[in-house]
């Protein structure tokens, strides 16, 4: 079996399928955000990161498969190190401090230990793209939350163009033209 198809499996064991999310469950949602990656051509680690995303649950959906203090080595042992990081810094960040001044500050606030962290130019990119992915599965499939999402992802990504990724920008751009 691959990392892929392992976390997969984890996923399930830990209910993922069984969580309500934007357009069906968790699980789906999960797939759907790390297919989106892989169609953008993220690297491998960042499509299992997208896959995990939510292992933590986040600033946006506190559910959680995963406990941060206690479980982070489980989730390791499947995806590796740099992967789990990604779905850490995702799960923990706190958005209303984090997300408006990224570009600026390059700075991610974690909402779990109330610590910050300064992020290197690739691992912005990372969380940057996982971030924009999500955020337009969400508003693909969940059109209660697009009168309010759909301007504040128009106004918030152009804010990013400096730290996504090409792909992800272009997409972004052709979901949300302004």
């Amino acid at each position: 079996m691959s990392t892929f198809e392992d976390l997969g499996s984890l996923l399930m064991v830990r209910g993922a399928d069984e969580l309500d999310h934007a357009g069906g469950s968790l699980y789906v949602h999960l797939h759907r955000v790390a297919k989106r990656l892989t169609t953008l051509g993220a690297s491998d680690t960042l499509v299992l990161a997208g896959l995990a995303h939510a292992a933590y649950g986040t600033d946006g959906f506190p559910t959680h498969l995963f406990d941060w203090q206690t479980e982070r080595p489980v989730l390791e042992s499947v995806i590796g190190p740099e992967a789990e990081l990604i779905v850490y810094r995702y799960g923990s960040c706190e958005r209303e401090t984090t997300w408006r001044d990224l570009a600026e500050h390059h700075t991610v606030t974690d909402r779990l230990t109330g610590t910050s962290e300064e992020l290197s130019t690739p691992d912005l990119r990372d969380f940057v793209d996982l971030t924009i992915v999500n955020e337009l599965d969400v508003l693909d499939h969940a059109p209660a939350l697009a009168p309010k999402l759909r301007p504040f992802l128009q106004e918030q990504i152009p804010r990013w163009q400096s730290l996504a990724s090409p792909a992800v920008l272009a997409e972004s751009q052709r979901l949300l033209p302004l």
